[in-house]
């Protein structure tokens, strides 16, 4: 005879078993995805808008011939990079990322930055952010004018030995054709303190600095602490660091596209352009964030600085070992 009725046992069984089946159906669902990238060169105001489910990786992509940072990016399902370490990764790995969004959401700056890659590397990146590099002043207010308007600033006779360079040769030779003295690449080397990405603007205050030139996005937080730093966007426009997402296969794409739409709120883009990370999107919103009209403001570059601005396209071999022998000439005495 079957029977028609359970014991206590058994329910309690039942229900153990019903309980762990939703709890595996829960985690199964809510899978955490990896986003691996340099921590330190992010704003908090974008990493506070990663979903709750993703899990952070602090990957060193300068030292990824690392076994930890390779482990780390191997397992990530995506990354944020910027454009300087492109060239450090595999392109193999990752899937095509812009067929997920309208082709409206970008605006035509990116856009026209994209037709620099090659096709198999340019739907693989969606621009995420542009941040432009600023020049800080400190307790040296009566150059803010002249920084304002020119380069040429840089060649000051006062600022020898005591100006702080990013750690590219590619950045420094940009800002020399933008300089209008005859062997400005030379004389900038002349000016140099040292050069230096991760310590900029310790060296600045701690030293006898009085020039640094430096991603926004990594100094403002100093700026509104201390009242010795001037930041200066020079008219003549400024280099761009761009930084990307890219997407591994088989990751959540209604997540992803969902976080990507978050992020056109306008209180957040309020927050990452005070931040110095602009969004690249073709949002109304957005796009004020370039047409401040204001000159030598300290809250971000003008229109003009914008329109002036340059970004850097990749390299191919001859352009390199161009760039190279430039660099080496100008060391020449």
């Amino acid at each position: 005879m079957i029977k028609k009725y359970l014991t206590r046992r058994q329910f309690l069984n039942y229900g153990k078993l019903s309980l762990l089946f939703f709890l595996n159906s829960c985690s199964n669902s809510l899978k955490k995805f990896k986003i691996g990238f340099q921590g330190s060169f992010y704003p908090k105001s974008l990493k506070d808008t990663f979903p709750v489910i993703w899990q952070k990786e602090n990957i060193n992509f300068s030292k990824l011939k690392l076994e930890k940072n390779k482990i780390k990016l191997s397992k990530s399902d995506f990354i944020l990079i910027n454009d300087g370490w492109l060239n450090n990764i595999d392109f193999a790995s990752f899937q095509n990322i812009n067929n997920l969004f309208s082709n409206d959401i970008l605006d035509d700056r990116s856009r026209e930055f994209l037709k620099s890659f090659k096709e198999y590397q340019r739907d693989k990146l969606f621009p995420i952010g542009v941040v432009p590099y600023a020049v800080i002043i400190k307790n040296n207010k009566d150059l803010i004018y002249d920084a304002s308007n020119s380069w040429d600033f840089l060649l000051a006779e006062k600022l020898k030995r005591k100006i702080i360079f990013p750690q590219s040769s590619r950045i420094l030779i940009s800002i020399s054709k933008r300089i209008t003295i005859k062997n400005s690449l030379s004389k900038l080397q002349e000016q140099a303190m040292l050069f230096d990405d991760k310590n900029t603007i310790n060296w600045l205050i701690n030293s006898n600095a009085s020039v640094a030139i430096i991603p926004f996005s990594l100094c403002e937080k100093y700026l509104r602490v201390d009242s010795r730093l001037s930041m200066v966007f020079p008219n003549k426009g400024v280099p761009l660091m761009w930084n990307f997402l890219l997407a591994k296969s088989k990751v959540n794409n209604i997540i992803l596209t969902d976080w990507i739409k978050s992020l056109e709120k306008k209180a957040t883009i309020d927050e990452l352009a005070n931040q110095g990370w602009y969004l690249p999107f073709k949002n109304e919103y957005s796009q004020d964030k370039y047409n401040i009209k204001i000159e030598n403001n300290n809250y971000g570059p003008s229109k003009n600085c914008w329109e002036n601005s340059w970004s850097f396209s990749p390299l191919n071999n001859d352009e390199k070992l161009s760039l190279e022998n430039l660099w080496n000439k100008s060391l020449t005495p």
